[in-house]
């Protein structure tokens, strides 16, 4: 049912949700429920929130402006909130930019709650450039993970086997093949270690799969602090984090193939400045 409301709410935030299920405002079919529960074709679903406080909820988001040329932009993303869809950071980029010809659209995508770096073109052509350059690896993304527990070795790549389940909205890794798995290839080196037993890791993709980064670092036991899907919460608890730590904070083009427009960006490197991520600890 949360997914169905996110997606279908004008203004509502995970936490709005949470709030107004535990009051018990919200009705299916009739019936108060106070538990998330699966929604079916014809259900009938009410949620009593007034609308003074989901307008503030979507007014409360600001764009910040990372990087931006005649092409493309680079924003910091918020965490709460879903990178397409509706109510989406990309529905606030197209108002922002509404005198544009081209409505500015995503190269990649970010989860609802994962914050940082994302990256938008502003025409076609340079959409197409972007999308062939991430199929192709010709972009790094690099990835701040604050993470439970310290890695016995400084760097490591790490294979292993992927399941989405899409009616759970959930994935599963195993560490050898099976039916309906596919392969994955995450690689992190660590930045940081903490005498919490916490450690700052810097995470790399060679495959873009939906969770792969909470889930995999979860399945080699260092789960994301602050993950409600793959973490532990516990753990989310003692630290006093709701939103997993995982930030988007580099960007680098790295083109070893024709570029078009976009040949000034090769070899162009964005971070984000520590202020604007987790990195004090």
């Amino acid at each position: 049912m949360n997914k169905f409301l996110l997606d279908n709410i004008d203004g509502l935030s995970f936490s709005l949700f949470s709030n107004t299920l535990r009051k018990k405002d919200i009705k299916i079919n009739g019936k108060r429920v106070n538990k998330d529960v699966t929604v079916y074709t014809d259900d009938v679903v009410l949620v009593y929130i007034s609308d003074d406080i989901l307008n503030s909820k979507k007014s409360s988001i600001k764009l910040d402006v990372i990087y931006e040329d005649e092409n493309i932009i680079i924003f910091n993303k918020p965490a709460n909130i879903e990178i397409t869809g509706t109510n989406s950071f990309t529905e606030l980029v197209h108002k922002e930019y509404s005198n544009l010809n081209f409505k500015p659209m995503p190269c990649h995508r970010l989860d609802r709650n994962t914050t940082g770096l994302i990256l938008y073109a502003k025409n076609q052509s340079s959409l197409d450039i972007l999308l062939d350059k991430f199929r192709n690896h010709e972009i790094e993304k690099h990835y701040l993970a604050w993470v439970y527990g310290i890695p016995s070795t400084l760097c490591r790549k790490c294979e292993a086997y992927l399941f989405k389940d899409n009616k759970k909205s959930f994935v599963y890794i195993s560490n050898v093949p099976k039916k309906g798995y596919v392969k994955i290839i995450t690689s992190f080196s660590v930045l940081q270690k903490n005498d919490d037993n916490a450690s700052l890791l810097d995470v790399q993709i060679e495959t873009g799969k939906t969770h792969q980064i909470r889930a995999h670092l979860a399945y080699m036991g260092y789960p994301i602090i602050g993950d409600g899907k793959y973490g532990k919460n516990e753990i989310n608890k003692r630290f006093e984090r709701k939103y997993q730590m995982l930030c988007s904070y580099k960007l680098k083009f790295n083109f070893k193939s024709d570029s078009g427009i976009l040949s000034y960006l090769n070899n162009l490197e964005i971070i984000l400045d520590n202020s604007k991520t987790f990195i004090e600890l």
